[in-house]
Order: structure tokens, then sequence, then C-alpha cells
């Protein structure tokens, strides 16, 4: 997923993101139609460059109960490792300049939404890069070519950070792998493992922190 930043949510002096002003529907509701545009624009993308190179970017897609069993299995492991990094010092650093600032975003949408968001990006973003760019350098790199290339490309379009560019090229090589993971080359495994892994990281952000509170003063310590 590709987080499109506000400017309601400016950084402040030691560079982490904290919101500022409370999300409104208008702002929700902006964020939608965006991440709409920039995700289809994937699949048209990915349609134009399989015209020009004679490629069918869903060509091994098919909606199948293998597929579909496939994908709800691989994904556990991807957000079990998403839970057991998340307060990493890097990682939530990380986080809070970035990722979490969308989080207001994501609390004023309900579950359909985030559920439609997690889909959307799973569906759009896996037939562009497994379904056109990966098919586009086996031709002249072979299987593990067409996986490393690939997901380069797929590192460098998330590189909002070193870290975070590092982590999306890993996670891309799972899902790359995953595909072939058969023998037999089935689009629709990363589709399910991107798309349910983006809707559970999307309820993860939408979480409210507990609220902080301040320790009482005893007036005999005055």
């Amino acid at each position: 997923m590709h987080y499109i930043r506000f400017d309601a949510y400016p950084m402040d002096d030691i560079g982490i993101s904290y919101p500022t002003k409370k999300p409104t529907m208008n702002n929700k509701n902006q964020f939608l139609l965006l991440a709409t545009l920039f995700e289809t624009s994937l699949v048209l993308l990915a349609q134009w460059l399989g015209e020009l190179f004679e490629i069918d970017p869903v060509a091994h897609f098919s909606f199948d109960q293998q597929g579909l069993l496939l994908g709800l299995a691989c994904t556990p492991p991807l957000y079990l490792l998403l839970r057991i990094y998340y307060n990493h010092p890097a990682i939530k650093a990380l986080r809070q300049r970035f990722v979490e600032p969308l989080g207001e975003i994501f609390q004023a949408m309900n579950v359909l939404e985030r559920f439609y968001m997690g889909c959307l990006a799973g569906a759009t973003e896996e037939i562009f890069f497994r379904g056109m760019l990966q098919p586009f350098f086996e031709q002249d790199w072979g299987l593990l070519g067409g996986l490393l290339f690939s997901n380069m490309v797929f590192a460098l379009i998330h590189w909002i950070t070193p870290l975070y560019g590092i982590l999306a090229g890993l996670c891309g090589l799972y899902l790359g792998w995953s595909m072939d993971m058969t023998g037999e080359r089935m689009l629709l495994i990363p589709i399910v493992i991107h798309s349910l892994y983006d809707f559970l990281a999307f309820n993860l952000l939408a979480r409210r922190p507990p609220p902080t509170t301040t320790p009482e003063t005893d007036p005999h310590e005055l």
C-alpha cells in the first residue's frame, strides 16, 4: 500500500508526526478517492505495458478454492512478523513518523471500508508487480531474475525510508514466491495474502492508543 500524506498531519520539531486535527468525513472520503484513483491506475499501466510487451497481466489469475485457501494460509506468517517487530525501536520510529499519522484516517473508516482498501491495494499492486513486472523480467533473466528485479522495483516504489523499502522488498519476495509455490503459477495467492495482510495492518493502525495519564502528586511530598 502506498501511503498518501495530508497537510492536516504536520511534522513537529523532533521529526515525529502527531495528528493535530480530528479526521473529518471529507478527509476520509478524499483519502478513499485518491487511493482508488492511484491503485486503479496501476492496473491501467499494467494493461498498457502488457499490450506493449505482449504480456497478459491476469493470464494466471483464476478465482478457485485452492488459490484462496493457500493465500489465507500464507498470510499469518507475514502478519505474525509484523506483530513481533511492531514495537521494535527502529520499526516504532518509522511507524510514528510515516504511518501512524494515517491511523486516524483509518479510525474514521468502518470495517468494510478498511477491507475495501486492503483488497484494492492487494489486487491492483499484485496485478502490476506479480502479473506484469515479474513475467517481464523473466523474459531475459529467468524465474529468479524476474523474482529479484520485480521486487527491487517494488522496494523502490515503497522507499519512504531505506528500512521501509527493504522490508517491502522482502515482503515482495515472499509474495512473488507464493505465486509459484505449487509449481503452477497462481496470481490469486499473492493477491489474497497482500489484501488480507493490508486489511489486518489497517485495523491495527486504527486501534486507538491507550490514554496517557499523569500521575497524581501527593500533597505531602510538596
